[in-house]
């Protein structure tokens, strides 16, 4: 048992060394923030240089690090989760917290469990966090995309120019819309065309209704006609599918609620076992087929529960 903990610190340790590494190749190989990437625009822009285009798309991009395949996602999810935290701070703060955790636990509780707990602590829970604010800012900007194109039909209707109907949906409505239509008026302002700067910001957010948008304008682009009936008709399509999201809910909310009860009840069954009768589970302890059962049973638990979820998830 013993050798067992002393490996277990080893590899702690030696996870945490890869981190600190990886967190440091980061801090000097990190991407420029979006209000360095703009000021690096306006100063291209005021040079006049041929390739001003080019270099635009090129700074707007906040691509994954190369040689870190699992580190290198995170400044894009965080991106897109609005934090304006540096993700090396970020990397540099789990570190620090998932070693003290380590540190302190391993001769509380154990250095494999503390490794569980502390990885759990600073690796998961700001994964989780990070995931559930990009999930809700996605959702945000679906719900904004319709009014900002409807913004722009109006304008384009009554004669403003592009950039003046893109720079009102910017000033206009809330945020998390109106901070990256402003990252599109100045990519448009500073010499970007439209079509390249709309392709940005499809790939910035990566929401399917905003690669509908750039496919509308580069097809628009391309084949010449009113921008702003297709920016009507693809507001209309967007409002339809979230109406159509809302009957599918309706109908499939009486699944969800019977999924959930039955993925809970075995688990409600375990604990109200254990409280009213503590020796049902505790005589049968020490028998060699407890744990192995014990397992298998959670296996097909978290797998009823997996199944159940498929089948009550639709995508419109």
């Amino acid at each position: 048992m013993a050798g067992l903990s002393g490996t277990a610190l080893l590899i702690g340790l030696a996870v945490l060394a890869l981190c600190l590494i990886g967190a440091a190749v980061w801090q000097v190989r990190r991407p420029a923030d979006d209000s360095v990437q703009l000021d690096r625009m306006r100063r291209m822009q005021a040079g006049g240089d041929a390739g001003t285009g080019d270099r635009l798309r090129k700074l707007v991009e906040r691509t994954a690090l190369d040689g870190l395949p699992i580190l290198g996602t995170i400044p894009v999810r965080m991106r897109r989760a609005g934090m304006t935290l540096s993700p090396n701070v970020l990397v540099l703060g789990s570190a620090l917290v998932t070693s003290l955790l380590f540190l302190v636990l391993q001769g509380v509780i154990g250095a494999g469990l503390a490794f569980v707990v502390a990885v759990g602590v600073g690796v998961l829970v700001p994964t989780l966090v990070i995931s559930t604010a990009a999930l809700k800012r996605a959702d945000a900007l679906t719900r904004q995309l319709p009014d900002a194109l409807d913004l722009m039909k109006r304008g384009l209707s009554v004669g403003h120019p592009l950039n003046v109907t893109i720079r009102n949906v910017a000033t206009t409505l809330p945020d998390p819309i109106a901070a990256e239509f402003r990252i599109l008026a100045d990519q448009v302002a500073y010499g970007d065309s439209l079509t390249d700067a709309v392709d940005d910001l499809a790939r910035r957010i990566d929401i399917e209704d905003f690669h509908y948008l750039s496919a509308a304008v580069q097809i628009q682009h391309a084949t010449g006609g009113n921008l702003g009936a297709m920016l009507e008709t693809l507001a209309r399509v967007i409002r339809g599918r979230f109406a159509m999201r809302r009957r599918v809910s309706a109908v499939s909310s009486e699944g969800r609620i019977t999924a959930i009860i039955l993925s809970a009840m075995p688990v409600l069954m375990y604990v109200g076992t254990s409280l009213t009768a503590p020796e049902y589970y505790a005589s049968v302890k020490d028998d060699p087929a407890f744990w192995p059962m014990c397992g298998a049973i959670l296996a097909l638990v978290l797998g009823n529960a997996l199944m159940l979820r498929k089948l009550v998830s639709f995508r419109v």
